[in-house]
């Protein structure tokens, strides 16, 4: 009895004070809740993640720097640190595969890597196998049809593109399967930041593409998990 009352004590959350850890978020959606590292001290994202670890959840840190990263490692030397990606792991348990379906993860250049590499690291953690097509701009388009059939057995094409945003309007007129367009921040003045990626991936001309934030990788791979993830039988 005392086991299982402490046992449900700590069942809905954990506040830390700084911090609320939703130990359900794991039964809601079938995924433990992620930290973004950006604005958290080192010393609370240690804090947040070694609690996720007591409940038995896979940890993920997204938007963390290499510098601040350091320091949560000496706090979890277990973790592993993606530079590129900005992203920190921490597993807990065997990551089981979702799907049998693949995501293609397609980029247009080489500067869209962080967004792309921080959206390949989610899918990883959430158990989505995904094929890399990058570096396909549509400034030499003959690459990115070179690369149109992995594209097309895929069940999911996530895009992530920057300057005009104009990948995702192929991609979407080539494929069936549904895109989720990620505009990045890459270009020049006008590009405002990756608004007028936005802009374009909003407008697009192909049907159906459905389009993140800007530099949003981690929200681009949730959302073809939730494509892929199995429905739970209905409770009777």
């Amino acid at each position: 009895m005392d086991a299982a009352l402490g046992e449900l004590r700590d069942l809905p959350f954990t506040d830390l004070g700084f911090a609320t850890v939703d130990h359900h978020r794991a039964l809601r959606q079938g995924v433990s809740e992620v930290i973004l590292g950006q604005g958290k001290t080192p010393e609370q994202i240690v804090a947040i993640a070694r609690e996720l670890q007591r409940g038995g959840h896979n940890v993920l840190v997204t938007r963390l720097e290499a510098g601040p990263a350091a320091e949560v490692q000496r706090g979890l030397p277990d973790a592993r640190y993606e530079k590129l990606a900005r992203t920190l792991t921490l597993e807990v348990a065997p990551i089981a595969s979702l799907s049998e379906d693949t995501v293609a993860l397609v980029s247009a250049g080489t500067s869209d890597l962080p967004v792309a590499e921080e959206c390949a690291e989610t899918m990883r953690m959430l158990g989505v196998k995904f094929d890399r097509v990058f570096d396909v701009g549509v400034a030499g388009i003959h690459r990115l049809l070179h690369r149109r059939e992995v594209i097309a057995r895929a069940r999911v094409a996530i895009v992530v593109a920057g300057m005009e945003g104009a990948l995702a309007s192929v991609v979407g007129g080539l494929i069936e399967a549904p895109v989720i367009a990620v505009p990045t921040s890459v270009g020049y003045g006008a590009a405002f930041q990756g608004l007028a990626a936005l802009l374009g991936m909003l407008t697009s001309c192909a049907s159906g593409v459905t389009v993140v934030n800007i530099d949003n990788g981690f929200g681009a791979a949730f959302a073809a998990a939730r494509i892929l993830r199995p429905r739970a039988s209905p409770s009777t």
